[in-house]
């Protein structure tokens, strides 16, 4: 490392101090939220026990759902490690809901590129609500301006069974919903069309302020497990909370009608799964301090990035804008020579099921595809952004973002 680079690593330290200090009290308070729902639901080590076949009166399933509704504000939850992923949670709460000739119309414009699958993918027998006659809209309500309270309204008079909001950015370089914006859409919403659901993509956003949408009026939200809520221990699984008859019209969907959640065995017991949730607030903290650091760090390289590393946050999410195929695999093997896990493997970009364009992805993870875990992601088509993530520990993180951009000094490609 140059001197000339320590000194740029050193500046943007200090910069980020007082960053650091607020997002210490989003994780001191989210602490105290989560203890306190641990103790009033007197979680036991009996609470860790494991299920077979069926999974009948899995105690431990019973109060992993009761702490995720009370974490979240909601009235039912259902937390499920056959959810393979937030793509397949989404889709529960789609098909729970939406019936042929419903109209869905997502208020934060194109959802990320999987989810686009779910929506309107083609093909025989695919499967999407388009091809269950449900019609589907988007637009997109947030600019600079603010909430675009008159587009809702006039969303609304189309009298939409639902409506859907995604908290994260995804691969778009607008920044996400805070979560006060997700109040005011939803409380203009209720207003205007009291019968219309409102929808939330939780992914990327759990733990990340002290509020969630459902404690803010949200009929439903959903979400995976190894993301921020399974606090890099849960190794599979997904969530949905929200109303009572919405998530177990959801729990329908997962298993069958007449079933719903009363099965579903955890195998190997709830411990991960409980112990991640405790641990969920420090290990977002450690998350949102890795994407303040490399927020800092590339924006004085010269690099736009976004969000600025003292802009507010709505998710574990920073991204960078590289400018070229090279430089997004550059960073992206960068960061994987760095990981804990398959540091000897060097990633390349591919045809990866659901999305539209080859994507690259960095993740030496211990529980595969974990964005919890420090990783980054990166479609390869202009403006070559790539998507950092996670970071179960600001210390690892820095020396894996460091490694990223030495790679890229390595190859030549720094102006």
């Amino acid at each position: 490392m140059t001197s000339k680079l320590e000194k740029i690593i050193k500046a943007s330290e200090l910069q980020i101090e007082h960053e650091l200090q607020k997002q210490s009290e989003i994780v001191a308070a989210n602490s105290a939220k989560v203890l306190q729902v641990f103790t009033s639901c007197k979680v036991s080590e009996t609470d860790f026990t494991s299920s077979t076949g069926y999974g009948y009166n899995d105690l431990g399933r019973s109060k992993l759902d009761l702490l995720y509704s009370e974490i979240f504000g909601a009235e039912y939850a259902l937390v499920r490690p056959q959810i393979v992923s937030g793509t397949h949670a989404l889709a529960l709460a789609f098909f729970a809901i939406l019936r042929p000739g419903d109209l869905l119309v997502s208020l934060t414009g194109t959802p990320y590129d999987t989810l686009q699958q779910v929506i309107a993918g083609t093909g025989p027998l695919n499967g999407s609500l388009r091809d269950f006659g449900i019609e589907y809209r988007e637009v997109q309500v947030k600019s600079d301006a603010g909430i675009n309270r008159d587009l809702i309204t006039q969303v609304l008079a189309a009298n939409p069974k639902a409506v859907f909001i995604q908290r994260s950015r995804g691969y778009r370089w607008d920044p996400g919903m805070h979560i006060h914006e997700i109040e005011e859409i939803i409380s203009l919403c209720k207003k205007k069309s009291p019968s219309t659901y409102c929808i939330v993509d939780n992914c990327y956003g759990e733990f990340t302020d002290t509020r969630e949408p459902t404690a803010v009026g949200a009929d439903l939200i959903a979400g995976s497990l190894i993301k921020n809520p399974g606090g890099s221990l849960a190794p599979s699984g997904g969530y949905l909370a929200g109303k009572k008859e919405l998530v177990e019209a959801a729990a329908y969907r997962l298993t069958a009608p007449g079933i719903g959640g009363e099965v579903g065995g955890y195998v190997n017991g709830t411990r991960l799964y409980i112990q991640g949730l405790f641990y969920a607030p420090t290990v977002v903290g450690e998350a949102m301090a890795s994407a303040v650091f490399a927020s800092s760090l590339f924006s004085s390289l010269q690099f736009d990035v976004s969000p600025l590393y003292n802009e507010k946050r709505t998710d574990i999410v920073q991204a960078i804008r590289l400018g070229s195929a090279e430089k997004v695999i550059a960073f992206c093997q960068g960061l994987q020579a760095a990981s804990p896990i398959d540091s000897h493997v060097s990633p390349v970009p591919w045809d990866m099921p659901g999305y539209e364009h080859p994507i690259i992805m960095a993740a030496g993870t211990f529980v595969q595809g974990s964005s919890i875990e420090l990783s980054a992601d990166a479609p390869i088509r202009a403006p070559y952004n790539v998507y950092l993530q996670g970071g179960v520990s600001r210390h690892y993180s820095k020396i894996a973002i460091i490694n990223a951009l030495e790679e890229m000094i390595r190859r030549n490609l720094m102006e």
